[in-house]
């Protein structure tokens, strides 16, 4: 079985009857972002042997875990799937093995009011421990107790505490919920209210406030106070229960928009996106980094392959003093975990912040890592190529674009971006214009097809400084990249038009007597009718 943990594939001999397993997991190695194959492993894994019990092969098992552990790597937000893995542990191997199940995914989903619901009915079916049961659903209400549709959750910790019979419980739970925006925070008011009729006061009040009143008891009649204080608390409790309705209102708006408050692959439509932009304007004005952070939460769950949420998270949590491991923490969920390689920016960001934080071994690290999964990646090597100069020197950002353009694993229009760059960080950097310019002219017959080489260098001789006296000479230089373009270059039309055009803005702005005459030949020859 070592072979099947490694390649996902089971044995030879057990191929015929595992035939449209192997059918499925061949799908998902030719294309792992495919969701729809995935699910299909996965039905077709549970289905393995007519559905898997204690009694089944170790090979049905084996391949049904590695499928579950395969796909909820890959996609570790579905919390229905944690759900149901956990489900067939539970069947399988018993309660242990379903509680590691379950922990593994509020660890993957840390704010799905569903799963730690689930998992929390789990808790209380299998375990006789009240206080192990207890401070399961605390754990949970740390972690979901905010959600505007927590109700559910709520509602399960609520029914734990009844079957007890520890009213006093019951009240201390509904003291936390009245206080919380949510969506049915009216009903769990009313019984809140009309529990504390009859509960004893010292569970109302303060124990400073208590002590107090023991002093006005023996001087005014204990039953008259006793009214008197629960009228106090009553109005006090529906002031609470005014400004949880309000609060409640003003984010009524936002959470009706939500359509999908789940995880799924399939993108979201722009009105869900300008909704969830608005809704987190609306929670960083109002200022409270709980409710804050617990709202970027929910929505990274929805929109977890949207980079821009991950970018506003890390940069409203980085406006928060201390909060570098928090900052750290979102940079790496959404490096390793969520945001798609083909998107590399918020690597290159994080990179960025681990250099800030003096962290440059792991900031050059995460910059290889992006390379090793697009090798020639420019915006990485120009990244990488600055955080040498940055901390070594000059010669040391030339070293990184030396290698690169040296290696296998760069094409060659990638090459002629780097050289490009290379050539920049002489003009720029050392400030040395004559080396930049022989980067260009040596290697400019190489790069015949790279727009990005061809751009950069007909800009390099355009933004020279010029004088009457050297005006001249820096025009037949430009003309003379010009003629390469177009006569020598291997760049598409509508390139080499584009770029002639901005030679021909030259020749009107800084040309001498007869640029009129090369510009009027230049219109002529590029934008006359084609024959």
């Amino acid at each position: 079985m070592a072979d099947y943990l490694e390649t996902g594939h089971v044995t030879d001999d057990l191929k015929p009857e595992f035939a449209e397993y192997e059918k499925a997991n061949r799908a998902v190695i030719e294309d792992p972002d495919d969701f729809e194959s995935w699910e299909k492993l996965v039905r077709t894994a549970e289905q393995l042997e007519g559905g898997l019990t204690r009694n089944s092969s170790p090979q049905a098992i084996a391949a049904t875990r590695g499928v579950f552990d395969r796909f909820l790597a890959r996609f570790p937000l579905l919390f229905g799937y944690w759900k149901k893995y956990a489900d067939l542990e539970f069947s399988i191997a018993g309660t242990e093995a379903a509680e590691m199940v379950y922990e593994r995914g509020v660890a993957s989903i840390t704010n799905s009011v569903d799963l730690w619901t689930n998992y929390c009915n789990f808790k209380v079916e299998t375990s006789h421990d009240p206080d192990v049961i207890r401070e399961l659903f605390e754990r949970g209400a740390n972690s979901v107790g905010l959600d505007f549709l927590a109700h559910p959750f709520w509602d399960k910790y609520i029914e734990f505490e009844e079957r007890l019979e520890c009213e006093d419980k019951i009240v201390a739970i509904l003291d936390r919920v009245i206080h919380v925006p949510m969506h049915q925070y009216a009903r769990y008011f009313e019984r809140f209210r009309q529990l504390a009729q009859t509960r004893p006061l010292e569970e109302l009040l303060p124990s400073d406030t208590l002590a107090g009143q023991q002093q006005i008891k023996m001087e005014r009649g204990e039953l008259e106070i006793e009214r008197e204080m629960r009228v106090r608390i009553d109005n006090f409790h529906l002031e609470i229960f005014s400004r949880t309705q309000t609060e409640t209102t003003k984010r009524w708006t936002y959470e009706s928009e939500i359509k999908r408050p789940y995880f799924h692959v399939n993108e979201l439509d722009e009105p869900q996106l300008v909704n969830w932009r608005k809704y987190l304007d609306f929670e960083e004005v109002e200022g409270d980094f709980t409710r804050t952070q617990f709202l970027y939460e929910r929505c990274l769950v929805t929109a977890a392959f949207y980079d821009e949420f991950w970018y506003r998270y890390a940069r409203w949590m980085s406006a928060q003093d201390g909060k570098e491991e928090e900052i750290r923490n979102i940079y790496q969920r959404a490096s390793m975990a969520f945001v798609p390689i083909t998107r590399p920016g918020i690597r290159i960001q994080y990179a960025h912040f681990e250099e800030s934080q003096g962290r440059v071994d792991m900031a050059r690290a995460v910059l290889e890592s992006i390379l090793e999964q697009l090798p020639g990646h420019i915006e990485t090597i120009v990244a990488w190529a600055n955080l040498e100069r940055r901390q070594g020197g000059l010669d040391a950002a030339i070293a990184i674009y030396r290698a690169q353009i040296e290696s296998n694993k760069c094409d060659i229009y990638a090459k002629g971006a780097l050289t490009a760059e290379w050539a920049r960080l002489l003009w720029k950097i050392k400030g040395s214009v004559d080396e930049a310019r022989q980067v260009y002219q040596k290697n400019h017959h190489w790069y015949l097809d790279s727009r990005y080489f061809w751009i950069n260098y007909l800009q390099f001789e355009m933004e020279q400084p010029t004088s009457a006296e050297t005006e001249q000479q820096n025009h037949d230089r430009i003309r003379q990249v010009v003629d390469d373009i177009r006569k020598k270059s291997h760049l598409p039309p509508t390139t080499i038009k584009d770029l002639t055009h901005f030679y021909m803005v030259y020749l009107l702005e800084r040309g001498g007597k007869d640029a009129a005459k090369e510009y009027m030949v230049l219109d002529r020859e590029v934008n006359g009718q084609v024959k």
